[in-house]
Formats: C-alpha cells, structure tokens, sequence
C-alpha cells in the first residue's frame, strides 16, 4: 500500500529525511516512533503529497508519488497533531465543510454516517468549540475518513489528551482495524504502539529498524527465562552446562536464563537445578516494554563508531 525507495527530504543543508526505504502492507496498523525533529511530521507530508521529496520515490496506494499527487490525495487522509476545527461551525457543518471539499457524493448522509460511527450523532449540532478534547479528535478523524480514503495517517492522535479521551480514540483506531483500511501512526506513546501497530518503525532521520513489536524484541534481547531461587548456592550457574542456554545471569537470588525456546527448554532447566539441589520458588519470563527496546536502539544509533 506504501512503499518508498530512497526517500529523502532537505530543508537547505539540513537532512529531515535520509534515504527511506520502507514497505506498508493494505490493513496494517503501522508506527512510525522516533523522538521531537526525527522527521516523522515530514515524512507523513511527502506521502500525502503535500510537501515534494528531495529525492527518492513513493508509491501510495498503487500511484506514483510527484507525478499523480492529486490522485494520492484523493485516496489519503490525514489527521495532523493540531485538528484546526472550526470552532464556531457545529459539528456536521464542519463534516459538510470537507465532504464538499472532496466532492463527497451525499455529503450529509456520509457526515451522519460518521457522527453516528463515532458516537456524535447527538451533539451534531453543537458548536465544535463546545466539544471535549476527545470529542474534538473524534470529530477530527471523522473528518479525514469522509472521503473513504485507502490510507490513513495519524500524527500524535492521543498527543495531550486525558487517559478517558486516549481510550477513545484508541479503540477508534481499533475499529478502523476492521475496515481493512492502512493506518499510519505516529506516536509518542510507546506502550500505545505496543498494544496497537502490527509493525513498527524505529526513525530517526533514517530507519533504524522495522518489525513486529514482539519481533524486534526478541531479535534485540532474545527470550529470557527469570527463576527465582531460595538460597542458591555459589557457582550453581556454572554447574548447569546445558547446550541450549545462551547467556546466564546472575542477580542476587535470581538467575536470568537466554533461551531460544523457552517453551520446550524451561522443563529441562529446572529439571537440572533441582538435581542440582536448587529450590526453585517460581519461574516467569523477562518481560520487555517497547520502550526499552526503543531507548536501547536509539541509544545504539547514536553511539560513536
């Protein structure tokens, strides 16, 4: 649905994008995480043909990107980090505003189509300034959908909302997961991404990695096993001597244990620590966040060669 080949973006001498080369597939919720000035923002308004790259190609849904602009635009939706409602129109004026700028056919019945979608049929009529925060950011993405685009990109759509408010939009996105629509997310909210995105991109002006959250996990860190132990004895980790343990810790009475698979490893592990007279108290997986994978490769990318 997107893909971009060396796509690049300079603002005079400075790189805001270097060299993206990037796959999104139909129906995928897609992160793009990276910190303040990585380019995310600039990336989103090349893709909607809204600013030109320096270089590079892009593909959006199926159209060439610099030479079917109009088209692209046609087919995307954005949701930019600051909405720019009208605030002195009601909320179906606002709808109606854009359905004809689009040239939605039967604007009204697709701006109730989505005020009832995302429960606002019954304030259409207010003021859209009346509006909650989340409402307004409801209202903000019913508005980039009027026009049934194939992608949508999303910049920080819960940036600055209350825990109830980014909930809302959260299960929204979730909604729009069963439409088969491309979403584009940026966010700041990393355990958000977790929860949310299919795959993610780490960005820093160029790609430092893509997957599956669960995935880059488990290429960065592996899987790791966490037993805890009453009083193990000293050495007891050097005793284990089991082919398949690639790396063993040791943290006051816990012993942290790298498996490739833990599922069918684990028995065998703890079968030999009882032979070896551990008293094993309880066994779990290290769990890792998305955060830390995220500060660790950031780390990384900015370490001096």
């Amino acid at each position: 649905m997107i893909q971009t080949e060396n796509l690049t973006r300079k603002f005079g001498d400075l790189v805001a994008v270097n060299d993206l080369n990037l796959e999104v597939e139909k129906g995928e919720i897609f992160g793009f995480l990276g910190p303040n000035g990585a380019g995310k923002t600039t990336t989103i308004r090349m893709l909607a043909a809204l600013i030109a790259p320096s270089s590079g190609e892009a593909t959006i849904a199926g159209l060439h990107l610099g030479r079917e602009n109009r088209a692209i635009r046609e087919h995307v939706g954005v949701l930019t980090e600051t909405p720019g409602l009208y605030k002195r129109l009601s909320a179906i004026d606002n709808l109606l505003f854009f359905a004809k700028l689009y040239g939605v056919p039967e604007p009204r019945k697709q701006a109730e189509r989505y005020l009832q979608l995302f429960e606002l049929w019954d304030r259409r009529d207010d003021l859209a300034g009346s509006f909650s925060k989340g409402m307004r950011q409801k209202l903000a993405i019913a508005r980039a959908m009027l026009h049934e685009p194939q992608v949508l990109f999303l910049d920080e759509p819960t940036a600055s909302l209350d825990p109830e408010a980014a909930k809302v939009v959260r299960n929204l996105i979730e909604t729009l997961r069963s439409e088969e629509r491309t979403i584009f997310l940026c966010t700041h909210n990393l355990d958000e991404a977790d929860r949310l995105c299919d795959r993610v991109a780490l960005f820093n002006t160029r790609l430092v990695a893509v997957g599956g959250p669960q995935e880059l996990k488990e290429r960065l860190y592996g899987r790791r096993t966490v037993i805890h132990l009453a009083d193990p004895h000293p050495g007891l980790e050097d005793a284990l001597k089991l082919s398949f343990i690639k790396k063993i810790e040791r943290v006051d009475n816990t012993l942290i244990v790298s498996l490739s698979d833990p599922e069918e490893e684990n028995p065998i592990l703890v079968k030999r620590l009882v032979e070896l007279g551990a008293k094993v108290q309880f066994v779990n997986e290290l769990r890792v966040s998305l955060e830390d994978l995220y500060l660790d490769l950031m780390e990384e990318d900015h370490a001096p060669n």
